[in-house]
């Protein structure tokens, strides 16, 4: 038997000597460090076909031992000769023996965990226990004219899996279920909608409404509600203005009743900073002064955040001849409700507030009194879906009552228009510049829905023809309970 040590300072040296004597077969049995550097003990792969070929004879010969002593055996069956021969042979095992068992053993375990991996059964058996040598009691027991030993045998139980393991393997069923139906209502969306624009884009009048419509800041759901109700037969004069019908039928105004100024109540102007919540209760204000006179106005401020909020309503109050005042707390502005409670209109300026700001629960709660209707002001030039969240943060239980403001700013009015029709807003009056109170206007729907269809200049934000499907794509009509055509 060939095996080596070598010894080198570092182990990556000891290895080249390995190889060196050994070649591409060699098999390192150990390494361990040494007060000279490291040791390693080496051999080849011949040396292992030699054991081998040495076990397989040793083998061979213990069988043919034991095919010799086997006819003695039997004759003393309670003999314990072969439980001692077994364990005489587990103690000699040989050096040789133990560095040619733990390679195979390496190997098999390699090619076991390549099979093993692809398909592993669902329910795996227990591994039977290495049976002991059969005694030969037993053996002569299968002999002609001796009735065998029947053994059965008793497989392992697995416990009865409980309910709760019912119920959670049923959850996973359930949540494919729901899926697979929400991929089939998404997947019939999608083909009616790559239907109807098929459809559309066959009549060059809906296309060209469409685009107007998209082009104008009207959403792809309201221009898709529209489009899917006209009819078909109309010509793109009849067509044009039938569009222009539905869109006013379906702005809720207040022109039906009395001006908001005339009509008088205790109001609360809530929206974000900067779209003109102070400016607009002065207008309001004005407006009310104008036509009941200076003392049937009162004026509240809520906003003790911003730097010099109080001082500006002041400042519009000593304009109107109205006294402004500071509320910092909830029992501040119920005193100051009951001791404005004889005027003709009550109005209460408050902070502006993001949609996702903590302080909005507060300040929603603050004006949760009897009485008081909250007003949002919106801005009109300002982004779809930021107005879509500003109206989702304020929305209230029964009628939303809102305020167009900064009308004259905006490129184009479509969308504060169609944020209004959707959430089913009622406009209670817009404003066009900063004058007060000259610069207010009442809300007259058919004025508003034809500023915006007017045709505006060219943006480099306006869609093409080609660009319609992708605007359409992940859009639905709104509710039939939401529209009117």
């Amino acid at each position: 038997m060939n095996i080596q040590r070598f010894t080198a300072p570092t182990a990556r040296e000891a290895l080249s000597k390995a190889r060196m004597t050994f070649g591409d077969g060699t098999l390192i049995l150990s390494n361990r460090p040494t007060a000279s550097g490291v040791e390693v003990v080496a051999t080849g792969e011949e040396t292992l076909d030699a054991l081998d070929r040495n076990d397989q004879q040793a083998r061979q010969g213990q069988r043919q031992l034991a095919a010799k002593t086997a006819p003695a055996l039997t004759a003393n069956p309670d003999s314990q000769v072969i439980e001692d021969t077994a364990q005489l042979a587990m103690s000699t095992l040989s050096f040789q023996d133990y560095v040619r068992e733990r390679m195979l053993r390496k190997r098999h375990e390699a090619i076991a965990a390549q099979t093993a991996a692809p398909a592993m059964p669902e329910r795996q058996e227990r591994p039977a226990a290495p049976r002991a040598p059969v005694p030969v009691a037993r053996a002569a027991s299968l002999q002609p004219g001796i009735a065998p030993i029947q053994v059965k045998k008793v497989a392992p139980r697995a416990p009865a899996p409980a309910p709760v393991s019912v119920a959670v393997s049923a959850a996973p069923s359930q949540g494919i279920v729901d899926e697979l139906q929400a991929m089939k209502a998404l997947i019939e969306d999608r083909f009616n909608t790559l239907t109807w624009l098929g459809q559309a884009r066959q009549n060059p009048i809906h296309a060209n409404l469409m685009l107007k419509l998209i082009r104008s800041g009207y959403s792809p759901a309201l221009a898709r509600t529209i489009m899917e109700r006209m009819p078909e037969d109309l010509n793109a004069a009849a067509a044009t203005h039938w569009v222009i019908e539905v869109l006013t039928r379906n702005l809720r105004t207040d022109a039906g009743s009395s001006a908001i100024h005339d009509e008088g109540g205790t109001y609360a102007l809530v929206g974000a900073t900067g779209v003109g919540k102070t400016t607009t209760a002065a207008k309001l204000a004005g407006l009310c002064a104008r036509t009941h006179g200076p003392a049937s106005v009162g004026l509240i401020t809520l906003d003790t955040y911003r730097v010099g909020a109080h001082e500006q309503l002041r400042t519009y109050g000593r304009m109107l001849g109205v006294v402004a005042h500071l509320a910092h707390d909830r029992a501040a502005l119920q005193d100051l409700l009951g001791l404005l409670s004889n005027k003709k209109m009550v109005l209460i300026d408050t902070t502006g507030i993001a949609p996702n700001d903590p302080r909005k629960r507060d300040m929603m709660d603050l004006l949760d009194l009897p009485d008081v209707h909250r007003l949002l002001v919106l801005n009109a030039g300002g982004h779809g879906d930021t107005l879509d969240d500003m109206i989702s943060a304020f929305k209230t239980t029964g009628m939303q009552q809102t305020i167009l403001s900064k009308t004259d700013e905006a490129a184009k009015i479509g969308p504060a228009l169609d944020a209004t029709i959707r959430h089913q807003l009622v406009l209670r009056g817009v404003t066009t510049g900063q004058k007060v109170p000259e610069d207010w206007e009442r809300a007259d729907a058919a004025n508003l829905i034809a500023m915006s269809m007017r045709s505006p200049a060219k943006s480099a934000f306006d869609p093409k023809v080609a660009d319609l499907g992708f605007f359409f794509a992940q859009s639905s009509p709104m509710q039939p309970e939401q529209f009117h055509a």
